[in-house]
């Protein structure tokens, strides 16, 4: 359940940035794939192009393999490719017993969850499949060797996400998206809107790793120009922090310092005072806005785009409700749906002596599940695998009180609207018809484990008779009474309802 409360919920912004896709995507997967020329890697590498139907997130790249993983919440594989190539059950299974990996070994295996990491996803497809091919180089098992030269997957790894980062931090990326911000980043006219009316029943603040200069860049204020004329990009905010570092930023944090807009410098000293609007803060911690906004746990909204740095952190460390964005959920639902299958053994029982052919339609519903998976792109959909969840999914439903293609949705819906998550049924209560059933009627004499309340009367007779001649003194109750009272919990937000009423 979620809703907002006026005067109480606080509600934060970190992804209201969105990058056109797959535009962005190329731009940092070409000038990372510079930056690996640069350092010494292969010229032939320029001629690689973005393909934004390979890589989907949520992918696990093996770094002893150099293969990259699609699996579900247990670890058990669902896709495996190396470079460009799928690997059929019976190869995974040479490399993988039981089609099973350990995801706990984040030495071994690294989980690629984000946006920003579409462009390596698909760049250690290219390389992997590179090298593969190259007859200058000779694979090995856990990398290639060229002459006396050996180069580990786990090496290329380090060096893709080395200048990834080099790209990010150090690069002319953010320089690039500036310069030419129709073509990357997504503007929203209905976004000063929906800023401007959740300001008024509750606090709004900003996070971001980014820092103050790139935040207070025209990046920022062409997302807001459709707003009130002139009206500064800080006055949507209660709260604005740069430089977040998340998620260090939902532990230990660092030292929140005040940033001086005009010259983008930090000031020197740790920030020790009250809130101040329309003021951009350095750092600090989640602890620290809780503090200066004077809230705490589920009175947060937090809004990101990040499962593990946004979602999952602010969920276990800080109890704040989450909303996930997932720009990828407008293309699922269209797949989604667009495709059906009907039931090929519907009409039969026990007593049908047709014996349709297993095998055949296991291949009907294999070809079925492929061209579907196919529809959403080549590692098949963000959430499935035919009826298997993937770890990405599991996260979402885990770690998500609310999803959706873009927080704008929240436009649509009262700011006193109640969420609440579809009942999640058992396979018993969602396959049957639900027409009353009588207990007596039961078609197996086994069913006889019922729980309904029997008529004690008897036994209150019998007990009566029995501790009357034994002693005056009336037992305590031998039998449970039924609840007259609303003593179960029903909801996570109960508790919170009970205090309320009294």
């Amino acid at each position: 359940e979620l809703s907002f409360h006026p005067e109480k919920n606080v509600s934060c912004i970190k992804c209201f940035q969105l990058y056109k896709s797959p535009e962005y995507e190329s731009l940092g997967f070409d000038l990372t794939v510079e930056r690996l020329v640069s350092i010494g890697y292969p010229q032939e590498l320029l001629n690689f192009v973005y393909d934004p139907a390979f890589p989907t997130r949520g992918l696990v790249f093996d770094t002893m393999y150099g293969n990259l993983l699609k699996v579900d919440a247990y670890g058990n594989i669902l896709v495996c490719a190396h470079g460009f190539s799928f690997l059929r059950g019976p190869d995974i299974r040479e490399l993988y017993p039981n089609k099973f990996i350990q995801r706990g070994d984040t030495e071994r295996f690294y989980i690629l969850n984000t946006l920003f990491n579409l462009p390596e996803t698909y760049l250690f497809a290219c390389l992997v499949d590179f090298f593969t091919s190259c007859s200058r180089y000779r694979s090995c098992e856990s990398g290639f060797k060229d002459g006396d030269l050996f180069m580990s997957f786990k090496s290329m790894f380090q060096d893709v996400r080395d200048a990834v980062d080099w790209v990010h931090f150090k690069g002319s990326l953010k320089e690039k998206t500036v310069e030419n911000l129709e073509k990357y980043v997504v503007k929203d006219a209905k976004l000063p809107l929906l800023l401007s009316r959740m300001n008024e029943v509750a606090k709004v603040f900003l996070v971001t790793n980014s820092d103050s200069k790139y935040t207070d860049t025209e990046s920022i204020i062409s997302l807001l120009q459709a707003g009130t004329p002139h009206r500064p990009w800080q006055s949507y905010f209660d709260l604005i922090l740069v430089d977040a570092r998340k998620p260090v930023f939902f532990g230990e944090g660092t030292v929140l310092r005040q940033v001086d807009t005009t010259t983008e410098r930090l000031k020197i000293g740790t920030y020790t005072g009250p809130l101040q609007h329309g003021i951009v803060y350095s750092g600090g911690s989640s602890d620290i806005v809780c503090d200066l906004l004077g809230a705490k746990g589920k009175d947060i909204l937090y809004i990101g785009d990040h499962i593990f740095g946004d979602i999952l952190k602010s969920k276990k460390r800080q109890g704040w409700r989450t909303f996930l964005v997932i720009p990828e959920l407008a293309q699922e639902l269209h797949v989604w749906t667009d495709k059906s299958s009907e039931s090929v053994t519907g009409h039969l029982d026990s007593s049908s002596n047709e014996r349709p052919d297993i095998s055949s339609i296991q291949r009907r519903i294999k070809k079925v599940t492929h061209d579907m998976d196919m529809c959403y792109g080549m590692m098949g959909s963000l959430f499935r695998s035919g009826s298997r969840q993937t770890l990405f999914a599991s996260q979402v439903m885990r770690y998500a009180d609310l999803y959706a293609a873009s927080f704008i949705n929240l436009l649509y819906y009262p700011f006193s609207y109640m969420f609440r998550a579809a009942h999640v049924q058992m396979p018993h209560e969602s396959t049957v018809e639900h027409t009353h059933v009588d207990i007596h009627d039961t078609e197996s004499p086994m069913a006889t484990r019922n729980r309904h309340s029997i008529d004690f009367r008897d036994h209150e007779c019998k007990r009566h008779q029995l501790t009357r001649s034994i002693s005056e003194i009336n037992p305590p109750h031998l039998f449970p009474l039924t609840p007259q009272e609303i003593t179960h919990c029903h909801d996570e937000d109960d508790d919170e309802e009970e205090e309320e009423e009294e």
